[in-house]
């Protein structure tokens, strides 16, 4: 019975190796040819690791740029090989690189390689190229990186993976938007005091009360006074007698210095006469904000008779917080809106910054100044206040997510390429809604990352800590 079993074997054996010797001659085997083939003259062939997750697209099994979405077979009947999420994005055979190639210690640029590192950081080195579980390679370094072992340097598959993403420092303006409340205010230029300069009887005084608008050269009031009627008397006498109408002369000279209007001084050179009672003209058109003038009363030198304001133009008194208030200049645009005009937006100029701070509110009064013609600002109307805050001059600066802030510090990456970041400690400037000042730290031009920063900086930390360890206890 063993003599039986043991031809059976041998009988198997001789007949699955003509069947194989067939099959090969005849070329139905092409997929065992792709595994017993010789690797091409100067190449290193390197095991795959093994691929897991799903499968993204299938790839020419000869490494060729032929892709497909779906399962494929080549011409020569060969299906083609399935790409899965773990293997990296490679278009090119699976060959040994210059640093694996290379155990003897040296790059093909000539730099002498020390030892190699653990792609993850973690704490684990070898003398010759090799791969961790995952099947990354370790990272060479090189003689002389010790100096600066902050720098990351990432495979470019796993660049891709992680989402770094970069842009330029560039020179721009920083503008931010500072919105603040502010309030509607009469300006104190436009403000119109009538009175008279000698002691005078008030007659006729106009229909008009506080609140009421008047328009330049409208009558407020007539006035009787002892001092005018002499002055006049003397000027209409000059006249009579040859002199010349003007206004900086002789008798006219003398009213203007009571403050009798031009208009009254006209019309007296005109009649060659004082009238009994010499009307007073509104000096600008306005609001009357005050009004004591009263039929009949005497009014005394400095009395104030009417109180005038011309609405044209109008202030808005903008509270502004101690932090934005240093970022705001004289000039700045800024826009207004007022809650009881919906729809409407005012613009206008920041003309002052109050120089001093609200003890209580810590914030700084910044007036705006808005034309106001149609009159549909009032004083003490609340605002809505937006002033673009910023310096004009352009400046180097970087989009603010590639800011890192650990409070102590602030660090930016820089790509210096071939998959190496640099961080690099920066010094901060004006910031508005997208972008931050960089005043030391970074150059214009230089490409900064924007996205996955926070990986870079944790990876260039624990290189840190581990180089901050003794020579013994990390390199081999």
């Amino acid at each position: 019975m063993t003599t039986f079993r043991f031809l059976l074997f041998v009988s198997s054996l001789a007949i699955a190796g003509g069947g194989g010797y067939a099959a090969g001659i005849r070329g139905l085997a092409p997929e065992l040819s792709a595994y017993f083939s010789e690797p091409a003259l100067g190449e290193t062939v390197v095991a795959r690791p093994v691929p897991t997750g799903e499968v993204i697209y299938y790839q020419h099994p000869d490494g060729l740029p032929e892709y497909s979405a779906k399962p494929k077979r080549t011409s020569d009947g060969r299906p083609f090989r399935a790409v899965r999420q773990s293997e990296d994005v490679s278009f090119e055979p699976v060959k040994a690189t210059a640093e694996h190639s290379n155990a003897a210690g040296g790059s093909s640029d000539g730099r002498k390689i020390l030892y190699y590192r653990n792609p993850m950081g973690l704490p684990d080195t070898s003398k010759v190229p090799k791969k961790d579980s995952m099947g990354m390679d370790y990272i060479p370094v090189y003689e002389g990186e010790e100096a600066n072992s902050s720098v990351v340097k990432v495979s470019l598959g796993r660049l891709q993976r992680t989402g770094v993403k970069t842009a330029t420092a560039e020179r721009t303006v920083i503008a931010r938007a500072v919105r603040v409340p502010g309030t509607i205010a009469i300006d104190e230029r436009l403000i119109r005091i009538v009175s008279m300069r000698t002691d005078s009887f008030v007659e006729d005084v106009a229909n008009v009360t506080t609140g009421d608008v008047v328009r330049k050269g409208d009558d407020l009031f007539h006035f009787y006074s002892k001092d005018v009627a002499k002055a006049g008397a003397e000027y209409a006498t000059e006249l009579r007698g040859g002199g010349k109408p003007g206004l900086d002369v002789g008798g006219a000279l003398q009213l203007r210095n009571l403050g009798v209007q031009e208009e009254a001084i006209s019309s007296i050179a005109k009649d060659r006469a004082v009238p009994r009672s010499i009307p007073y003209l509104s000096p600008s058109g306005g609001v009357v904000l005050e009004r004591n003038a009263t039929t009949g009363m005497m009014a005394e030198a400095g009395d104030v008779l009417f109180r005038i304001a011309d609405m044209s133009k109008v202030w808005v008194i903008a509270d502004v917080p101690e932090f934005d208030a240093a970022a705001i200049r004289k000039g700045a645009h800024a826009m207004v809106k007022v809650r009881n005009l919906p729809g409407k937006t005012f613009e206008g100029t920041v003309n002052l910054i109050y120089p001093e701070l609200q003890s209580q509110t810590r914030t700084a009064k910044v007036r705006i100044e808005l034309s106001n013609t149609d009159g549909l600002l009032l004083a003490n109307m609340y605002a809505e206040v937006e002033i673009t805050s910023g310096d004009a001059t352009p400046v180097v600066a970087v989009p603010n997510s590639a800011i890192i802030d650990t409070g102590d510090r602030q660090v930016v990456f820089v790509d210096k390429g071939e998959g190496r970041f640099e961080p690099r400690d920066v010094a901060l400037g004006a910031r508005d809604d997208d972008r931050t000042e960089i005043t030391k730290g970074i150059d214009a031009g230089e490409k900064i990352v924007v996205s996955g920063n926070f990986l870079l900086d944790a990876e260039s930390n624990l290189n840190a800590a581990l180089n901050a360890l003794t020579a013994n206890e990390v390199q081999p």
